[in-house]
């Protein structure tokens, strides 16, 4: 068969321009693959996926099919199945009940706080007065002319089941009391943790402290004591089961004072106390017990709610702020609240079961293999959590192409600019274009998100690394270089 000049002239043109299109991808491809092939992780095992949100192509792929533990990369599963199923205006709402009734300024009965699962009771979005909705209340009780309440203050936290960590959380004995393993409740306040701020003493002297909110519900045993020195070895010790911190080591008198939030015991209890509390500066007696209802249904019969009559509220900032929390700071338990009230919203009760169930449905409707993916808990805390760089390259896109796109993207870390990327990749094309989530725990790093190239071209991205021995830096280095050479790729 003969071929006219004509049509030549056109195949050959057609081909070179399909080679200089080329060129630059089978670069940037070589350069991935010498960045992941880098001697200096050469015993670690890495994963990546990047790909084009405009054509749907696969620009490369690094063992992407392989099961790695996602640290909280696992927070973008939690967070897509939450925004695509209940919605970015979803809110919480949480009950102030009586089953009692008032005599004068004597209100004869319980009050009871039923809990939603809702994470925001606290001063996070409040002005930080950490007592907003409980001074709220105590105004709602004034009203009502309730100068003495003639009952118990209960903390109703069943809408979750009773466990309150995450399965298979990799957490060293001690980290019990720090905020990023708060305990999981259905009744949860100030991120059910209590503020410190501790400064120098006089050298020779103990540290000193204050807490926010100022509560007899925790009690501290410090035996620190303020050095001359430079070196800070102060730390804390909360033994499981008990509202007993101990602040022990030594705190330099040259340093400033450091805030750090300290995980409690038994959230719900603590809600109740802390609200009992603020009644009583509010100048409302409680006369009667604070507890969490499973105490309380030990010795006594609850009524139905139905019975009751509700005294106050609290609703919620929507779920597209409290999203925002989640991603930008890496907030477990506000990770671990919204997987759990999937489960509750889906199926009654807020559980691991539950909550899995609502996540596979999730994965199985924008095409990710489940059997590939192990979801132990909600934030990624969790060693036994495996997910592949393909399965969470798969939700990045389908979240592009989804209702719930702008509050998913506006809710990642920015490159250079805030959250857990806040100094990373400064000085380079990546700052302020990566919107990604970061992921640590013990030998794991990751970070997956979306990045435009040097041509406005959309791309998902999922980087992870497992097993590393080498220091932090060196994993964070390989995921900037990575990130950096995408925002400078062109195809021209």
């Amino acid at each position: 068969m003969k071929i006219s000049k004509i049509a030549c002239v056109l195949f050959l043109a057609v081909g070179a321009t399909v080679a200089q299109e080329r060129y630059p991808l089978t670069e940037l491809r070589a350069d991935l693959e010498s960045f992941v092939s880098d001697r200096t992780l050469s015993n670690a095992f890495i994963g990546m996926e990047v790909k084009s949100l405009r054509t749907g192509e696969i620009i490369f792929r690094h063992n992407a099919d392989m099961d790695f533990v996602p640290a909280s990369n696992m927070k973008l599963i939690t967070t897509a199945t939450a925004l695509s199923t209940l919605g970015p205006d979803y809110q919480y709402r949480t009950l102030l009940m009586a089953n009692g009734y008032i005599s004068a300024d004597t209100l004869f009965g319980d009050l009871y706080i039923v809990g939603s699962g809702d994470p925001t009771i606290s001063g996070r979005f409040n002005g930080g007065n950490v007592l907003q909705a409980f001074e709220d209340w105590a105004d709602t009780l004034k009203l009502l002319n309730i100068d003495v309440v003639k009952g118990n203050i209960i903390g109703d936290n069943r809408c979750f089941d009773n466990i309150p960590i995450g399965e298979g959380w990799a957490l060293s004995w001690h980290e019990n009391i720090y905020w990023y393993a708060a305990q999981i409740s259905g009744l949860s306040y100030n991120d059910n943790c209590i503020d410190l701020t501790i400064g120098p003493g006089r050298i020779g002297q103990p540290a000193v402290y204050s807490i926010n909110p100022e509560t007899n519900y925790v009690k501290f045993v410090n035996s620190s004591v303020t050095i001359g020195d430079s070196a800070n070895t102060i730390d804390f010790h909360r033994e499981p089961g008990t509202e007993v911190i101990d602040i022990s080591g030594d705190f330099p008198s040259s340093l400033d004072s450091l805030e750090v939030p300290l995980a409690v015991n038994n959230p719900a209890n603590y809600t109740a106390d802390v609200f009992a509390e603020t009644l009583g500066t509010e100048h409302i007696m409680v006369i009667g017990k604070t507890e969490d209802i499973s105490e309380y249904e030990r010795s006594h019969r609850v009524p139905p709610y139905s019975l009751m009559w509700e005294v106050a509220s609290y609703t919620s900032p929507p779920l597209s702020e409290i999203v925002k929390v989640t991603n930008k700071r890496s907030q477990n338990l506000y990770a671990e609240q919204i997987f759990r009230t999937l489960g509750l919203v889906k199926y009654g009760l807020g559980s691991l079961a539950n909550s899995r169930k609502v996540e596979q449905t999730f994965l199985n409707s924008i095409g990710v293999d489940t059997s590939t993916v192990e979801i132990h808990d909600g934030s990624g805390l969790s060693a036994f959590d495996l997910v592949t760089p393909d399965a969470i390259v798969r939700i990045l896109a389908a979240m592009y192409r989804g209702d719930g796109w702008r509050y998913y993207y506006d809710s990642l870390p920015v490159a250079g600019v805030d959250g857990t990327l806040e100094f990373r990749m400064r000085g380079t094309k990546a700052e302020g274009n990566v919107h990604a989530k970061t992921g640590y725990i013990q030998n794991v790093r990751s970070l997956s998100g979306y990045l435009t190239t040097a041509d406005g071209e959309p791309i998902a991205f999922s980087i992870f690394v497992n097993h590393f021995t080498t220091g932090v830096s060196a994993v964070n280095n390989l995921q900037d270089v990575v990130c950096t050479r995408l925002c400078n790729f062109s195809r021209r």
